[in-house]
This record gives structure tokens, sequence and C-alpha cells, in this order.
């Protein structure tokens, strides 16, 4: 099979230590027929030399500067000089297997109703060395809006591969703070399927420096725009207006301000409505546990009120034993930092032996991992 070419876009802010060996394994491709454009979006560290260097070694490595306008400004910036049919995206931190390329355009020639793909990664540390986890999202799962949380398209940001014309159509990547890529899926949704292969792809580094795991301070901010996010997608599919998402400036509340008051400020911005609102607490406090399950941050008290004050207010039944289980690890969690008031807080109306067994078994691979 004669495989298309490929774009890859990798947006670089002070990635001087991790981004060489990002873009080798990018060139080291078995599909070699691609185009490497790394987005530096205002690095202060090394990581313009490090990209003269590859630059001047290999032709297919192409640069581009920006003064620091964010993920959404940079990635769209590097789609604007993508030429190849398929675009692929890669962080400067992560690294793709050799046949990554190759599985993923295999795939979508393949499939033409498919219009975006990613896979399955391993997990490493700050340091490169593998912590045992092995990631390998459902290849059948129906995204949901409206669950709790909502049920986003689960690809994996860094092994994103998708048609050129659909980024095109869909309009990039909207300028949200965070959560940028899940708001891309969505609208994705309505041009095709959005796949993910069983194949590994690549390492994935998971690590306190990154963006998304950097302090609870950021997790709350996914938290808060994944929901928005997937609530836009809710009015789309009823045929309502879409949410101004990026379009309408909302200043950023204090970053010692309650959860509650972001979600109710961002939901005066957005003119929700008052059933609309209350979706979205609910969502953003169980979006929030989630992500506390598998980051290297804790909830704090605060969080930890925001969470069981908003998921009593009648949330779905049909979402029940999912928050149930939710609850239930996170709960151990805390229990296992030694957080006995807010475990206990967090593990209100569910079965004892469900809190203890989630703890006995979060200490069990614990022990294994290490």
């Amino acid at each position: 099979m004669d495989l298309p070419a490929v774009d890859v876009l990798i947006p670089a802010r002070n990635a001087a230590r991790t981004l060489e060996a990002a873009v080798r394994s990018t060139l080291a491709q078995t599909a070699p027929n691609l185009r490497v454009i790394v987005i530096d979006d205002g690095s202060t560290d090394d990581t313009p030399a490090v990209l003269d260097r590859l630059t001047a070694q290999d032709a297919r490595v192409q640069r581009l500067r920006l003064p620091g306008l964010g993920i959404a400004a940079a990635m769209n910036a590097g789609l604007a000089l993508a030429t190849a049919p398929l675009v692929a995206r890669l962080d400067a931190d992560d690294l793709s297997a050799p046949d990554r390329h190759a599985r993923q355009l295999r795939h979508l020639v393949g499939n033409p109703a498919c219009v975006a793909c990613s896979g399955a990664h391993i997990e490493i540390d700050r340091d490169g060395n593998p912590t045992g986890i092995l990631h390998q999202p459902g290849a059948n799962v129906l995204p949901d809006p409206a669950f709790l949380p909502a049920r986003e398209p689960p690809l994996t940001q860094p092994f994103f591969m998708a048609r050129r014309a659909a980024l095109v159509a869909v309009g990039g990547y909207r300028p949200l703070p965070v959560s940028e890529d899940s708001d891309l899926y969505w609208r994705l949704t309505a041009l095709g399927r959005l796949d993910n292969l069983s194949d590994i792809l690549g390492r994935y580094r998971m690590h306190a420096g990154s963006i998304s795991s950097a302090s609870i301070r950021h997790g709350r901010q996914m938290a808060l725009w994944s929901q928005l996010a997937a609530l836009s997608a809710q009015r789309r599919r009823a045929g309502r207006p879409d949410l101004p998402l990026g379009a309408t400036p909302v200043a950023p509340a204090p970053s010692d301000a309650d959860l509650s008051d972001q979600v109710a400020q961002m939901a005066r911005a957005m003119a929700l409505t008052a059933t609309e609102a209350t979706w979205l607490a609910q969502a953003v406090a169980a979006k929030l546990m989630e992500l506390a399950g598998y980051r290297p941050f804790e909830l704090t008290a605060a969080d930890v009120a925001f969470v069981t004050r908003h998921l009593a207010c009648d949330p779905p039944q049909a979402a029940l034993p999912h928050l149930a289980k939710m609850r239930a690890a996170t709960a151990a969690r805390l229990l296992r930092a030694r957080r006995w008031a807010e475990a206990m807080e967090l593990g209100q109306g569910l079965r004892a032996e469900v809190c203890l067994r989630a703890a006995t078994n979060r200490l069990y691979w614990t022990k294994r991992r290490a």
C-alpha cells in the first residue's frame, strides 16, 4: 500500500531537554514521507539552539517561531503551514514508536469514514523510564457529551492523526486555555468516526512538570474547560447556538478562588440556562475526581467539598454506578495519602467495603509497580 504524506506538528515551549528525542523519534518512522514542523512558542531556554541543530542536520525539519501565544495558536499556525493530506501531532516531551505513522496511515487509508485516530501508549516518567502503566483506550467507546463527566472521544493527544481537510473544515483549534484538544474532537465527530487503534503508538511522559499535571489548579481548569467543550457539543447536537468558546473574553478567577465561584462565573459569561449551569457544576465535579485518579496531584479539602456538594444534587441514574466507582477510587487515594477527613467526606454514602476494596487494590498495585 502506498502511504500518503504526513505533516507532523510539534508545539514546544522551553522543551530543550526532550525536544530532540521527540523529533528524532519522528524522523525514524518506517513511513518516511513526512515533514516535521516544530512551533517554538516563546521559549526562553535552549530550545532555539536545539532547533538550529536539527534543521541543519535534516531538511525535513522546519521551524516556526511565535512569541508565546498559547497551544491553540501554535497548533493553528502549524496547521496553516501544513500541505500534506494527513496531519499528526506529537508533544515535545513524548516519543513516537517507529511504526506509529505506518499503522495510523494504513488505518486512515483503509477506513474513509474515519477522520482521525489515536491509539495506545506506554507511560514513562520524567527521565524516560517506563512506569509500568499501559494506557489502552477502548476502541468502541461511544462519545456522550451529556454523561457525568462527559464521555469524551478518548483520543490521546500526542498520538493524534487526522485528515487535514477535516481539521480545516471545523476551523482548527479554538483558543481555549486548556482542553483545546477535547473541544476539537467533539467538533470532528460531526464529520466522521474518531478511532482508537489497539497498537502501542508511542511513549507518553507523565510528570509533574507537564502542563496537564503541573498542579491541582491546572486540574481544575481542565475539569472546567473540558466540560464546557462537552456542553458546547450538547448544544450543537440539539441544533442550538454554540457556546462562544474562545470568542468571549473571560477574566480569570483568582487562583485561590473556590471552584464553585469559577463555575458560576463561567455560567454567567456563557449565558447558560439554569439546567446547563447545574449540569456543568456536576460534570466539573465528576471530571475533577476522574483527573485526580491518574494525575500527580491531590484534591484539596475545598475540592472535596465541591465534589460532594454538587454530586449530591440528583445526578442522572445512569451515571450513578460510574460516579460511585470514581468516588471510591478517589477516596482510596486520599486514604493512602493519609487525608482521613477528606477521604471520609468523599466516601459518604458509599458502602464501606467498596472504599476498603478500592484502597486495598490501589495499595496492592502501588506495591507491584514499586
